[in-house]
């Protein structure tokens, strides 16, 4: 008999981390050993991830390939499976099946700077990507975090925006929407794309790594273009209208692209050549 495709892995919830309202990550093991010695994946991938009777939600693989024994997601409380998600504790069993989807080149991008761009929960789709780059930092260059929620509760990966703030190796810059500050905020107040407009980031040998709510990212798109990024050095990932993981289902459907199938990363050349109104 062959297997069963829709067949999900077994995944105990070793650690929940509250990141932020309505907000939680959660770190996932494998319950059966040898899924997890068979398994791998790579930066930018994503997978589905299930409660037993009712349903299953697609969300990206949030940790990095580099990091071992376990895979990590983060999800925001939208509807009923990830309603269903955020009343799991620590210790129970949920489902989940992947890896799927194509992937961000990091061979590609060896040698070169990287500038990554986040807005709200979109960060965690990066999150991954940075990680990998950070773990294998002596392959690239500068690396530039330029991340921005609408009020500082509402930024995710706190713990871990100290981290980077405090190396050597990375510049991370952080803001938030006006009147979403708080009396102790340090960071910039001001939208996304204006706070990249001031950073004046430069383009030479520079990936740019977009991931944001669509009216950010709309506004960036001009920003990028405006210092001299070509659309083949612009990068993001798509997540929403993935239902099933495998194209079958159509609801990824774009023209004659399927989002789960041939995305979700995408240079901005490549989204250019989706139909206008995508």
């Amino acid at each position: 008999m062959s297997e069963n495709i829709y067949m999900p892995y077994q995944m105990r919830i070793e650690k929940i981390t509250h990141e932020a309202p309505g907000v939680k990550t959660f770190r996932l093991k494998f319950i059966n050993e040898e899924d997890e010695n068979k398994f791998n994946f790579r930066a930018g991938q994503f997978g589905e991830y299930s409660v037993y009777g009712v349903g299953e939600s697609t969300f990206c693989v949030a940790s990095s390939p580099t990091r071992k024994g376990y895979i990590e997601c983060t999800f925001r409380q939208t509807g009923k499976v990830t309603s269903a998600l955020q009343r799991c504790e620590e210790g129970s069993v949920i489902g989940f099946r992947g890896p799927y989807g194509n992937v961000f080149p990091l061979e590609e991008w060896k040698g070169k700077s990287l500038l990554f761009i986040a807005g709200g929960i979109a960060l965690p789709p990066m999150r991954c990507v940075i990680w990998n780059a950070l773990d294998l930092r002596e392959n690239f260059k500068d690396i530039t975090i330029l991340y921005g929620a609408r009020t500082v509760p509402d930024l995710v990966y706190k713990h871990e925006l100290k981290e980077w703030a405090e190396r050597g190796d990375v510049k991370l810059v952080t803001t938030v929407d006006p009147g979403g500050e708080t009396p102790d905020w340090k960071g910039e107040i001001g939208f996304v794309p204006a706070v990249l407009e001031k950073m004046a980031p430069k383009s030479e040998n520079t990936i740019a790594i977009v991931c944001g709510p669509p009216i950010m990212i709309k506004y960036t798109f001009p920003v990028l273009d405006k210092f001299g990024f070509t659309d083949e050095t612009i990068y993001t990932t798509l997540e929403n209208r993935m239902k099933c993981g495998f194209g079958k289902c159509g609801r990824c459907n774009v023209g004659n692209v399927y989002v789960c199938k041939d995305g979700p990363v995408f240079n901005l050349k490549q989204l250019k050549e989706l139909p206008a109104e995508y």
